[in-house]
């Protein structure tokens, strides 16, 4: 829903979106919720934009549920004292050695790292460098790379683990369920969903896993393919 890139919001995508969540419920159509990774405080300025008020996000690649019902949030158990203590040692590591080399550590995070650099093709070689460490010093993380960051995340938490609390939360059945992602990280939502749809932009390896492709791009995708399945939804009660 928000660009990669230093490009503004799509305020009228994003109202489209709102608009999408206020009236889901009595048409009896999907609310939209957050599965991301960014830090929970964006996470939470944007389901507070899109209204979702209802279904808890997951943030931070599977670190936090947010609950906008109840303003509340809950870090996944499975995540030790060890874990965060991993995280404080390999970002003391990273800011010593890569920080005088123009590499960032994005705020926000509590249990993952995730690094900028304004040379996408720098960042990409320093893949190997992180896994050689993280693996001689023992600290858990799965390495990845998105358009333009490096996510370390904990070995054992993922978007796969937040959906999972996710579906224990809430209840809901896979079959009342939809995913839309555009990243590598987003095909673990695919056993989880009755439909897996992309936008344009996504990676090819998400496009190839898709169920439903748009022909719009970024948000303006996501808008595409929530009217399609509104239009599905439309017909299969005609």
């Amino acid at each position: 829903l928000g660009p990669e890139s230093t490009d503004p919001m799509d305020i009228t995508g994003l109202e489209w979106i709102r608009r999408w969540n206020l009236s889901a419920q009595s048409e009896g159509l999907p609310r939209m919720t957050l599965c991301s990774g960014r830090p929970l405080p964006f996470v939470e300025a944007m389901c507070r934009v899109i209204c979702n008020t209802t279904l808890p996000a997951i943030c931070e690649n599977g670190v936090w549920l947010f609950d906008g019902a109840s303003n509340g949030f809950s870090r996944d158990p499975a995540i030790s004292a060890a874990d965060i203590h991993a995280v404080h040692e390999a970002s003391e590591w990273i800011e010593a050695d890569f920080g005088p080399k123009g590499v960032v550590i994005q705020p926000g995070k509590a249990a993952s790292i995730s690094l900028w650099h304004p040379q996408v093709d720098f960042l990409r070689q320093l893949v190997p460098v992180l896994n050689e460490r993280f693996g001689r010093e023992g600290w858990p993380f799965r390495v990845s790379m998105t358009v333009a960051w490096i996510n370390c995340d904990l070995a054992h938490i993922s978007k796969a683990t937040g959906l999972k609390r996710f579906v224990e939360r809430t209840g809901l059945r896979k079959e009342r369920m939809i995913g839309i992602g555009d990243s590598a990280s987003d095909l673990v939502m695919k056993e989880h969903v009755r439909v897996f749809a992309c936008p344009a932009n996504a990676a090819a390896e998400v496009r190839a896993a898709s169920d439903l492709i748009s022909r719009e791009q970024e948000i303006n995708g996501v808008c595409e393919i929530l009217s399609l399945i509104r239009d599905q939804s439309l017909r299969a009660r005609s």
